[in-house]
């Protein structure tokens, strides 16, 4: 298990809306009721992504865009398009001019004035909730577009097959090749010199602080100390805590504290779950010593989690 995986555990697609788009120049279709996370890939033509009070975003043919955060979007041709087609999210869709439109419908998850337009635009939501997704979502800008590349093209294509089909499983396939495409655009993202991927990221590169890491999400409730962890990987206590903090940008023991506080998060909230129960499940003894690290890192106390059903925070 690698840190991506496990920043994507809570993030994976189950019954995700897809909204298929097709048009003719000058079109815009605005999505009224986004998801905390978007993604989006350019089949054919190319489009800008326009953002409440944000630049707009280009996504030429075969790119994919991730869209973060819960602020309204358009998608369109030009970036002064007016948006001419709304959909809410719900296999709903309306004109801006005359209100909902049946005929917009040209098929399932495909909305359009015409079939047969030059411009095919997917999106899909995700419907996320979670501490430990989060760290992975706020290392994202609000629109990252990665260009096309070689390796989108068998899933994108695919995706074209499958979105408009209704065959028994047909939900499933849909989520599984979002879930595909989303690793895929994250890992071309977090490559870029320029992106700033989550804490640990890149580190997992180097073979003794990348198994140091694996260790600490592995094996969360485990009570590692730097000691500990550096004869893991064959390195001193001194020498094994300066390279983690320089590759790391924390030291081990503050990414673990941390690591465990956004697993401890999410536990909370599960059915049944007590602070006692979570605190043993990350490595705490007593409920008393896990709510005062809880409180230290999170500025609350844990038991205010408990049974809670997590609101988007995602802006």
């Amino acid at each position: 298990m690698d840190l991506l995986e496990d920043y994507l555990a809570g993030v994976r697609a189950r019954g995700a809306v897809f909204c298929q788009s097709v048009a003719e120049p000058p079109w815009a279709v605005r999505f009224s009721d986004p998801a905390p996370l978007a993604l989006g890939a350019m089949l054919r033509g190319e489009s800008w992504i326009v953002r409440d009070e944000a630049e707009p975003v280009h996504v030429r043919e075969g790119g994919v865009v991730l869209v973060r955060g819960l602020r309204l979007f358009t998608v369109a041709d030009r970036p002064d398009t007016a948006p001419q087609v709304v959909i809410d999210g719900a296999d709903s869709c309306w004109t801006t001019a005359d209100g909902p439109r049946d005929d917009l419908v040209l098929g399932p998850r495909t909305y359009g004035f015409s079939a047969d337009g030059s411009d095919l635009f997917v999106t899909a939501e995700y419907p996320l909730r979670g501490d430990v997704s989060e760290r992975l979502l706020k290392a994202l800008p609000e629109v990252a577009v990665i260009p096309s590349e070689p390796e989108f093209a068998p899933l994108l294509d695919l995706l074209a097959v499958e979105i408009d089909r209704e065959e028994p499983g047909q939900q499933v396939i849909l989520d599984r090749l979002l879930d595909l495409l989303l690793v895929r655009a994250l890992r071309s993202w977090f490559a870029r010199p320029d992106a700033e991927p989550p804490p640990g990221y890149r580190a997992l590169a180097d073979p003794r602080i990348g198994r140091a890491l694996r260790l600490m999400h592995e094996r969360p409730g485990h009570p590692w100390t730097v000691a500990a962890l550096g004869a893991e990987v064959g390195m001193s206590r001194a020498v094994f805590a300066r390279r983690f903090a320089e590759l790391v940008g924390q030291p081990p023991l503050v990414y673990l504290t941390e690591w465990r506080m956004a697993i401890a998060a999410d536990l909370l909230r599960t059915p049944g779950a007590t602070v006692a129960s979570v605190a043993r499940r990350v490595g705490y003894a007593d409920g008393f010593a896990f709510s005062n690290a809880f409180k230290r890192v999170r500025g609350l106390p844990p038991s205010r989690l408990v049974g809670v059903t997590r609101s988007h925070p995602y802006d």
